[in-house]
């Protein structure tokens, strides 16, 4: 099983963490969040990271998920990352996370793929249009 490390802005990661453990109907295993403040370290942050990554393979690999490209989240995820073992992936968001957790049996490649095209097909504009249609 993937081993999941959100890390992200403030408390997002944590909220991810809940709400997707809410949509699923159990608590999260081999799944962890660090969220960021201005005021911190990214030295120190980084250091907590990849023991958390150490914590969560167990064989399988760590799919990092942070929030946005450029961010320190997403710099200190991009320092982890050693390919085919500690995969990072930008954009985080819930529909991303659910998918991740539902094929998370799979190679770490596989599960790259499913949490990239989750949160991309996560995101529609919805319109009134097309909810009373569905009516």
């Amino acid at each position: 099983m993937v081993g999941i490390l959100i890390i992200a802005h403030a408390s997002y990661g944590e909220a991810l963490v809940k709400s997707a453990s809410h949509v699923v109907g159990h608590p999260l295993v081999r799944v962890m969040h660090l969220g960021m403040s201005v005021r911190e370290d990214p030295d120190q942050v980084l250091g907590t990271a990849a023991e958390m990554v150490r914590q969560l393979d167990q064989g399988d690999g760590v799919l990092v998920l942070t929030d946005i490209v450029g961010g320190t989240p997403s710099n200190i995820a991009t320092l982890l990352a050693v390919p085919g073992k500690v995969e990072t992936i930008a954009g985080v968001n819930l529909p991303m996370l659910v998918r991740t957790l539902t094929y998370r049996d799979q190679p770490l490649a596989v599960v790259v793929q499913k949490a990239i095209s989750g949160g991309q097909e996560g995101v529609l504009h919805l319109v009134p249009e097309a909810h009373d249609a569905q009516r």
